[in-house]
């Protein structure tokens, strides 16, 4: 979230698109009602089913799954078209008057560079034109045709509301009514938050869905303002705090990045990450990047990353290809793998595609399972009948269960959709064999370290070298590990402009990723953390709600990364001199000698305003970007593309390219090809969705939750129902191209045939929480439907929009 779930209450118009907010997150859903009791607040669904947040929302619009773009980009082109725009913050804080390089081009849903066979863009034109200082030429006036502006408005002039309408099956009315309630906001001292999860998330075509929301809200100056912003609903804590810690394959604690197979050289992956300013006087932080990742060796490797061996960068992997979930298990279908530990992680549940994933895990030698439940993983191998069919003798996986403790049988941190870490203390001991996965991994790294010491081996450096300064080394306790990773000083810090001032001593805990340094007189395990456990102690459990200013950002309690920083870019609530936008929800503004304000500022706490500094200082250019430089794999403007399970079999925005009808960079594997289904034989468009009642796959296993939702159902509306012959209650047959599964029938009003392209596309949706352990009733496993196929940014896969067809059993 780049805003927080208390400042949702100072929105004055909220969207909830790409979630369910009511259904998925009850607790937060408090602002949403909070906003429309107090403020007045708008407050808009869009969504295929007109689910529970719809029931309590002002106005509901129906789309199709899979189409989001084609409707962003309606609104887009709407804003522009009708000059519905924030000027003043789109002309000083965004790459509105850039110039793009004249060998930039898009014909007909392919952007320059593409190679057809590698199905990856060479991105060298995606890029600014610079003049010969180094820096982006632009264009002030907007009149340029190569300026980001007009090339924006001429790429989204063909999402009209009838495309929208033929695409998307959203009736022109309610979208042009969707599109006035928006402009509404692109005034100061108006603001419009859009909440979204997952339904945007787990799409072929996912991070581009959520870059078009973003540009949204960057042409209505709603980015950095109270009641704005883009706003991720996390599923639950782990899953902000993975990306945090860099549990992504490609990732590093902190969103710094592992290394390629080509990037042997360490000072040329420094510079290549070290982005240098693209105009004269911007911040452009990642320049301190060599600091955090300096003080990240150090804090894993300890006095074996030195100077000499470049902070021991052979130690980390570089990477050949991205060994994403999806690479994995298509590796463990080729017989590539021989093991693989499942932490925390139920895949044959939370992965796509169920029957390829249990012939991936069928061809180990062995799988371990960290869990506090028996799990569909850990019983892949044994037959439950038409849940899970399969011949155990003729699987020879080795499977190993490590109980560990759940959160109440634990401390430590955890970290909200609002990048607020909290800590929890523990409430409970563990039953029977279970034990923390910090012991469980603790155990395992020091039998390792101990048969690497004995027996050594080709690369035994990064095993046995790894710091393990802890003071039982079997089981360091949360504390350490969150001290280690806010960071402490090696030795004693000077001030580079005063040596004789000391200004952290040896061992205290640093303040602020400010204080990392790139000599190795630091650790940090995670930069973006600093100042979670200061010198002053644990700022994770602090508890003092107070809200001085009454704008929601109780900044003592609890603690946010980065900084504790409430709002992310709070500098753009304000105009170039300082002045916030809307004085009534003021978050920061320049007093003629420093920021201050509600929040702690997202700028230099003396960097005047006369310096032009732009107020998104993780970018080169100080501005927010319209234009994705090399970017995202795509192309640097959002455009639609059909699902892999498209029920058109074209992409209405380009019917006579083949190559553009879907994703032309989606993650897709050649053996899978074949697995995507076809309208014809599968006419229905399945959605999978959670539900109050259950928490993912944990729940089935408690018995008040079994009780109030007992047993697998999918949701078909009443024209579908009557079509195939289906009243509630009765059971039906799911079919996808990859499997089916059986369930009961809700036939419901909440979900309305739609027209696209002139035919009639019918909705069913499938919740995720059954399977065949737990104490609900066997259920099949959802992603039995869904194809094996995934984002071509995050590899997500897609899990929101796939051909089925519905028969009564």
């Amino acid at each position: 979230m780049t805003n927080h779930w208390v400042d949702i209450k100072n929105a004055d118009v909220i969207l909830v698109m790409g979630g369910n907010a009511a259904e998925a997150h009850p607790c937060g859903f408090k602002w949403v009602t909070e906003a429309k009791a107090h403020n007045k607040a708008y407050f808009m669904v869009v969504d295929p089913r007109f689910n529970r947040s719809a029931s309590v929302a002002d106005f509901y619009a129906p789309i199709r799954s899979g189409s989001d773009i084609a409707f962003l980009g309606g609104v887009i082109n709407y804003l522009l078209s009708n000059d519905k725009i924030h000027h003043e913050y789109v002309k000083n804080y965004t790459d509105f008057s850039f110039i793009v390089r004249s060998d930039f081009d898009f014909v007909d849903g392919i952007f320059s560079g593409y190679n057809q066979e590698k199905r990856t863009y060479e991105k060298a034109s995606w890029d600014y034109e610079l003049g010969a200082d180094g820096f982006v030429k632009t264009d002030p006036t907007l009149q340029d045709p190569r300026c980001v502006y007009q090339l924006m408005k001429k790429h989204y002039a063909r999402y009209t509301p009838e495309k929208v309408e033929s695409v998307c099956g959203t009736p022109r009315a309610k979208f042009l009514h969707i599109c006035e309630k928006m402009a509404s906001t692109a005034v100061p001292g108006r603001a419009m938050t859009i909440l979204y999860a997952l339904g945007w998330t787990q799409h072929s075509i996912g991070a581009q869905i959520l870059r078009t929301g973003a540009m949204v809200q960057l042409l209505l100056g709603n980015i950095g303002v109270a009641g704005g912003g883009m706003n991720a609903l996390r599923g639950h804590s782990n899953i902000q705090g993975l990306t945090d810690l860099g549990l992504l394959s490609s990732s590093l604690p902190g969103y710094l990045t592992l290394p390629s197979q080509v990037e042997q050289d360490y000072g040329k992956y420094i510079e290549a990450r070290t982005q240098k300013p693209m105009r004269a006087g911007q911040m452009s932080y990642w320049q301190n990047y060599s600091k955090f990742h300096v003080s990240l060796m150090k804090a894993w490797w300890g006095p074996a990353a030195t100077a000499e061996n470049n902070w021991a960068y052979d130690y980390l992997p570089k990477l050949d290809k991205q060994y994403d979930m999806l690479q994995i298990f298509e590796m463990m279908n080729e017989g590539k793998v021989n093991g693989y530990l499942a932490q925390g992680f139920n895949p044959l549940a939370a992965l796509s595609n169920k029957d390829r994933v249990r012939s991936g895990l069928a061809k180990l030698k062995f799988l371990v399972i960290m869990d506090p439940l028996a799990t569909e993983t850990s019983e892949f191998w044994k037959n439950h009948g038409e849940y899970n069919d399969v011949d155990a003798s003729q699987i020879q996986t080795e499977v190993f269960r490590l109980p560990t403790t759940c959160f109440a049988e634990e401390e430590g941190s955890v970290v909200s959709s609002s990048r607020v870490l909290q800590w929890h203390w523990k409430a409970a001991e563990p039953p029977g064999e279970a034990h923390t996965d910090i012991h469980i991994m603790s155990e395992l790294h020091m039998r390792l370290k101990a048969l690497y010491q004995k027996d050594g081996g080709k690369f035994p450096d990064p095993i046995v070298n790894l710091w393990w300064p802890y003071a039982q080394p079997h089981e360091p306790t949360a504390a350490e590990v969150a001290k280690e990773y806010n960071g402490r000083a090696l030795v004693d810090l000077v001030d580079p402009k005063d040596p004789t001032k000391v200004l952290r001593k040896a061992g205290e805990q640093v303040s602020g990723f400010g204080e990392l340094r790139d000599d190795g007189t630091t650790i940090s395990g995670c930069w973006i953390y600093a100042g979670a456990w200061t010198q002053a102690g644990n700022q994770m459990g602090r508890r003092d709600n107070s809200d001085p200013t009454g704008i929601g950002n109780t900044l003592n309690w609890a603690w946010a990364w980065p900084a504790n920083r409430r709002i992310l870019y709070n500098r753009a609530s304000c105009d170039p001199s300082g002045k916030p936008f809307n004085p009534k929800r003021k978050v920061v503004s320049w007093n003629g000698s420093a920021w201050g304000g509600a929040d702690v500022p997202d700028f230099g706490a003396n960097l005047a305003p006369e310096t032009g500094a732009g107020p998104f200082i993780m970018n080169p250019e100080g501005v927010a970007r319209f234009f994705a430089r090399k970017g995202l794999n795509e192309g640097p403007f959002p455009e639609h593309y059909e699902p892999f399970d498209t029920p058109l079999g074209y992409n209405p925005m380009h019917p006579n390219n083949k190559q553009a009808t879907s994703s032309p960079a989606a993650r897709v594997f050649p053996a899978i090809w074949d697995t995507f289904g076809a309208a014809k034989d599968f006419p229905h468009v399945g959605t999978t969705y959670r539900l109050t009642e259950h928490f993912h796959y944990w729940t089935k296993h408690a018995l008040l939750n079994a009780i109030t939702q007992p047993e697998q159902f999918v949701e078909i509306g009443e024209a579908l129902a009557q079509e195939v012959g289906v009243k509630s209650g009765e059971r039906v047959k799911v079919s996808s191209k990859r499997g089916y599964i059986k369930a009961v029938a809700m036939v419901t009003k909440r979900i309305k045939p739609m027209q696209i392209e002139g035919k009639t596309v019918h909705h069913v949706g499938i919740p995720i929480h059954w399977g065949f352990k737990g104490l609900t009733k066997p259920g099949f496993l959802a992603n039995t439907l869904t194809p094996f196929v995934g984002d071509g940014n995050t590899n997500t896969p897609e899990f929101k929009t796939f051909l089925v067809k519905v028969e009564k059993v």
